[in-house]
């Protein structure tokens, strides 16, 4: 027995064996959107607290034992444990917000440390039923042995299907919203002939479904199980599995139906270990999906590739989505405001068009902060104008993450911002997959003040798809600014694509201005002059506009008094 959570349970005491099933539940499940080496880390805490062992917990212990790190492993110096807990901490909140909804314990890792507090669930809440464990020495077995593992795996397959029909019923019947883009996943073709080359087939393209069906920008599609006729779909994903030796390989294509041409291709391998198998699985289908689903992916950059002459209301409802991204590679206001039209009569044409409502709204917002007024006061109404179609998009679906991603921006900008960063931690558990809002939610929480953890989801997003939003690489800019390293800061403005943005020469005039480079600092500080004298006259108010805590603002007025600029305390 052991003594778990105190402050969240009281005299209550937890048998080692259930925490230990729990910590099965979350390593096993398909919705712990974590890497192998982040489950080892989770894993590795609990068993030592499980043990007694808790007061041995540390960075240090972790880097060393966990990740190989070598005896001179310097926390203050490499911050991987840090920001692997960080991952670890929202995997752990997605799972519950998920599968794990109903689970009886709750294992958490308080920010601070690395210590895991267990905790049992409300008595109001039904438990799930246990369910066995598989140890990690009874999850080394050959591979003839996983076809034992068939039924469950054919029965976790139908599952995630029955969930992915249900987001495919959503996006494809909702009224009054174009039709977008059609992806049908095919059956992937099982080389072996094997029922464990049919099993891992199977599993892998239901987790595959599952994981792009939380893309709103798409519909997902499966053959029909009686071979009845289905709309016809613009793409394809076809897929096929082999068996080698202890491992498996899956090579996957996309195909373009209109011309037969293969827009994507790439390959996957995984272990056949029951533990590794779920790893693998879980991981393939949130890089594809990441790939081909998001902004700036796959698929947005073959539609943004096709002409189609005298448009019907439904692709040119569709088209104007992708103007928003080609607009935000460059917030050029004339786009801006191409595009505002634009969205404004898709809106009117298809009411119930969420993905429509969050994209208005942003480009509202972006009216309210990037375009600066000789009188800040005016700018309001771009503010009320891009709450209220925030609200639009999430009463027309709670679950798309664009909406969500303009709520959150107008109540952080209305500084609501606790609000604001609680719907963004709900936004990233809807779908992980999304970098274009991971990176809009780092930049927020950077902003708020929790630069660690901001700046660590901004990596992550720009790692993960670098070729999405180049705007992002302010954001690292200003990062590394903050963290006083003024190279690496200049390093990042020179990767932007925005440079015609009075908000990029502000910041790398604070840049310069703190790391004593005068030239460039006067630079920047003529450019503005020049081409946003209503920002120079109000910077004070744009960067309290932005930043969240005093402290960070007078850090920036300081620099960009070093720069030269005359600012009112």
């Amino acid at each position: 027995m052991i003594q778990a959570g105190t402050s969240a349970v009281g005299e209550h005491e937890l048998p080692l064996e259930a925490c230990r099933t729990q910590l099965g539940l979350i390593i096993d499940s398909a919705d712990f959107d974590a890497t192998g080496r982040e489950r080892r880390f989770l894993s590795h805490v609990v068993e030592e607290v499980l043990s007694g062992r808790g007061d041995r917990i540390k960075a240090y212990s972790i880097a060393i034992e966990v990740f190989g790190r070598g005896e001179s492993f310097d926390p203050q110096i490499d911050p991987i444990v840090r920001i692997e807990a960080g991952h670890l901490r929202r995997a752990l909140e997605r799972y519950y917000l998920t599968s794990g909804q109903t689970d009886p314990i709750l294992i958490t890792i308080p920010k601070g440390g690395y210590v895991p507090v267990f905790s049992l669930r409300s008595p109001s809440a039904p438990a799930a039923p246990p369910l066995p464990v598989v140890s990690q020495k009874s999850a080394v077995f050959p591979a003839r042995r996983v076809a034992l593992l068939l039924p469950a795996l054919v029965g976790a397959a139908l599952l995630v299907a029955a969930a992915a029909a249900l987001a495919w019923s959503w996006t494809s019947v909702r009224p009054g919203a174009p039709v977008t883009p059609r992806v049908l996943v095919e059956n992937f073709d099982n080389l072996t002939g094997t029922q464990t080359g049919s099993a891992i087939a199977i599993g892998l393209k239901q987790e595959i479904v599952s994981q792009l069906s939380k893309f709103k920008d798409i519909v997902v599609m499966e053959p029909p199980a009686n071979g009845g006729d289905i709309s016809p779909p613009r793409f394809v994903l076809a897929g096929s599995v082999n068996l080698v030796p202890d491992a498996f390989w899956l090579r996957m294509r996309l195909i373009n139906r209109a011309d037969g041409s293969i827009v994507w291709s790439d390959s996957y391998n995984g272990g056949l270990k029951v533990a590794d198998l779920v790893k693998a699985q879980a991981d393939i289908a949130s890089e594809v999906a990441t790939s081909l689903a998001q902004a700036y992916g796959v698929i947005f950059q073959a539609d943004v590739k096709l002409r189609v002459n005298n448009p019907p209301d439904d692709w040119a409802a569709y088209s104007c989505t992708l103007s928003f991204y080609e607009y935000k590679t460059t917030l050029e206001p004339a786009a801006r405001a191409s595009v505002r039209g634009c969205l404004e009569k898709t809106v009117d044409r298809f009411p119930d068009y969420a993905t429509a409502w969050g994209l208005l709204s942003l480009i509202y917002i972006d009216e309210y902060r990037f375009e600066i007024p000789a009188d800040p006061a005016s700018s309001a109404a771009a503010l009320e104008l891009g709450l209220a179609a925030a609200r639009k998009a999430v009463e027309a679906d709670p679950l798309n993450v664009r909406g969500r991603q303009a709520e959150m921006l107008g109540l952080y900008f209305s500084k609501e911002i606790d609000a604001a960063l609680s719907v963004g931690k709900q936004a990233l558990a809807i779908n992980p997959n999304d970098t274009n809002f991971m990176g809009e939610y780092g930049e927020r929480l950077a902003l708020s003040g929790n630069w660690h953890d901001g700046c660590a989801l901004l990596n992550e997003a720009r790692e993960r798809n670098p070729g999405a939003l180049r705007t992002f690489e302010v954001d690292l800019a200003l990062c590394s600014y903050f963290s006083g390293d003024y190279q690496q800061a200049a390093m990042w403005l020179k990767r932007s694509s925005v440079p015609s943005n009075p908000l990029y020469h502000l910041i790398a005039a604070a840049v310069y201005g703190e790391a004593g480079n005068k030239i460039e600092a006067d630079r920047e500080r003529a450019w503005l002059v020049q081409n946003a004298p209503n920002l120079v006259e109000n910077v004070r108010q744009q960067v309290s506009m932005r930043l969240a805590r005093s402290q960070d603002v007078e850090f920036v007025i300081g620099s960009l008094k070093k720069a030269g600029f005359d600012v009112a305390d």
